[in-house]
């Protein structure tokens, strides 16, 4: 039910009461052999054709039962391919952006593609045999009972030990699963990293002589099948020997009692014809239950990525009393227990103000943006934009008061014009052209071939980094939102960029509550507010002229920049 949804929890219960009438069907067709054949061995023609009515009856009633559950199995299977992945996209939509490790994303890419396929086979094609495996010999074993107790006796005692080997089987199966996907996980993950690292790899030439952890992980990945084919073959086909086992300890059993003239030759040559039927089921059984083993692990891992919680929602906003603002108070927070990033942490940022955080690498300042994003939730403490909690408002109300402008800009393979509209889709082209133009990216739409309309490729390829962030900002002045954060947006541009880009702030700066993470000096200077962090805690706090005064942190960090800026190549 986790997997197919609430809403098809009627039609999975149709589903499984048709298959289970067509397994328990079978066994009673199947059974209606013997009372056929000992009417035709005892030369009782008329009772053998009454019998074979009764048989073509049952076998009619078993055929609309096989189609009823294959139909709705297909409909289900239907249903899973064409909704499972919306489902998801819509859950993971839900949950907080912490849980979003490479780990996570290769797990979820495997379960979102053949994690499904393999759930999608679960109705269509793998419940069915497995159903019939169970059911229909069981069926035929009750039947055996009432025909003989002795044989009926002998079949039935024999279930212990195939249901242990077949579960034998089917555990060794599934761990070796568990251990292939696993590595096909990190062997994908790997596969993506090398090509994404060309340009890195290239130019330590790694090209070559290879990339030794995919290279890792491909072997991983070929010992893990190669050990699943050597523990489980010789498993999958002792379970296939048990069922003949089974069916020769029957035959013993039954020949024995005719040698001591305890049976009469006909009802026993009938009686066996119905046990003979039992092995085709259960050897069905035994050829499939690996690979249900393997969908069961499937729907374990899918119904994992269902079970996350998603982040905490209000059912309603609440009011804002101070739209623009950002305060942080008392607020502590560590990606990994007992090891807090931020400790005590306190400020506010008044709206339509600017406000510099500067500090040590791994002092705190890109954490403090997620938070107000509300990628996470705080240890302790409270995130507050626009007078709110962060926690009090919804996702799509957070924000939509938030813009973003990040060092390292994603553009999706689609065209200018659409990467900058996605800040508002809603906007006019007016709108549109005006942001372009105070973020500088009219300049580049004159020299592209097509303009406005030109593909700038998977991630923005097609454009320079600079040229990205200038659309990245572009998109913040579409958006309008009260609040900018801006994390390192100036770090690592030209002198040309740099300009366009500071430009578009200085627009920014009239209408929006600013938070830059920065280490250029003219954009610290230009802040109403700094922010110095140290080891998780804001050390010091004031205008560019109040710290420098007071010569503690900032001054140093002042110093330093001012001598690396001041360096120069010569001849």
């Amino acid at each position: 039910m986790t997997i197919m949804g609430p809403e098809h929890r009627r039609s999975v219960r149709i589903y499984l009461a048709w298959l289970v009438a067509f397994g328990v069907l079978q066994g009673v067709a199947t059974a209606l052999l013997v009372p056929v054949l000992q009417a035709l061995l005892a030369g009782q023609t008329g009772i053998a054709l009454r019998w074979l009515l009764v048989l073509l009856a049952a076998v009619v009633i078993t055929c609309v039962a096989r189609y009823q559950q294959a139909m709705k199995g297909f409909a289900l299977a239907l249903v899973t391919l064409t909704s499972l992945h919306r489902r998801l996209g819509d859950h993971v939509a839900t949950l907080p952006l912490g849980w979003f490790s490479s780990e996570q994303v290769g797990r979820l890419s495997r379960s979102a593609t053949g994690g499904t396929l393999m759930v999608t086979n679960v109705t269509a094609h793998l419940l069915t045999p497995v159903a019939s495996g169970i059911l229909t010999p069981a069926t035929v074993a009750l039947a055996m009972l009432a025909f003989d107790w002795r044989l009926g006796l002998a079949t039935v005692l024999c279930a212990p030990l195939l249901y242990l080997v077949h579960r034998w089987a089917a555990t060794a199966v599934g761990r070796s699963e568990e251990r292939t996907d696993a590595a096909g996980a990190l062997a994908s993950s790997r596969v993506v990293e090398f090509a994404r690292n060309q340009q890195v790899l290239r130019a330590f030439g790694r090209t070559t002589e290879g990339y030794q952890p995919l290279e890792d992980a491909i072997e991983r990945q070929r010992g893990a099948w190669g050990r699943m084919l050597a523990q489980t073959a010789p498993r999958l086909l002792g379970s296939g020997l048990a069922v003949q086992l089974a069916f020769a300890v029957v035959i013993a059993v039954g020949v024995s009692l005719a040698a001591g003239g305890a049976i009469d030759p006909v009802p026993l040559v009938a009686l066996l014809a119905l046990a003979a039927r039992l092995t085709g089921p259960l050897a069905e059984l035994a050829g499939q239950s690996g690979m249900l083993r393997m969908a069961a692990n499937d729907l374990r891992r899918l119904a994992a990525i269902f079970d996350e919680p998603p982040l905490p929602e209000p059912a309603r906003s609440r009011e804002l009393t101070a739209p623009g603002e950002i305060a942080l108070t008392g607020v502590t927070f560590g990606y990994e227990p007992d090891r807090p990033v931020l400790a005590d942490v306190t400020f506010r940022v008044p709206p339509r103000t600017m406000t510099a955080i500067v500090g040590a690498s791994g002092s705190g300042k890109t954490t403090i943006t997620r938070l107000v994003l509300r990628f996470f939730d705080v240890d302790a403490g409270v995130v507050s934009v626009g007078g709110a909690d962060v926690r009090e408002l919804s996702t799509t109300d957070l924000m939509a008061q938030i813009s973003v402008v990040m060092q390292d800009v994603y553009l999706f393979d689609d065209t200018l014009e659409a990467n900058i509209r996605l800040g508002r889709p809603s906007a006019s082209e007016a709108d549109v052209r005006e942001a372009a133009r105070l973020a500088g990216v009219d300049e580049i739409v004159a020299r592209l071939p097509h303009g406005w309309r030109t593909g700038v490729g998977e991630g923005g390829a097609s454009l320079s980094g600079g040229e990205r962030q200038r659309v990245s900002v572009a998109r913040a002045i579409l958006k309008d939102a009260p609040i900018v954060l801006l994390d390192e947006a100036t770090a690592a541009l030209d002198p040309e960029n740099e300009r366009y880009v500071a430009s578009a702030l200085r627009a920014l700066s009239d209408r929006a509550t600013l938070l830059v993470i920065a280490h250029k000096l003219p954009t610290v200077v230009a802040a109403d507010q700094i922010l110095v962090l140290d080891g998780g805690r804001v050390a010091e706090a004031g205008t560019h002229e109040e710290l420098l005064a007071s010569g503690g942190a900032y001054t140093r960090f002042w110093n330093e920049r001012s001598r690396a800026e001041g360096w120069r190549l010569v001849p």
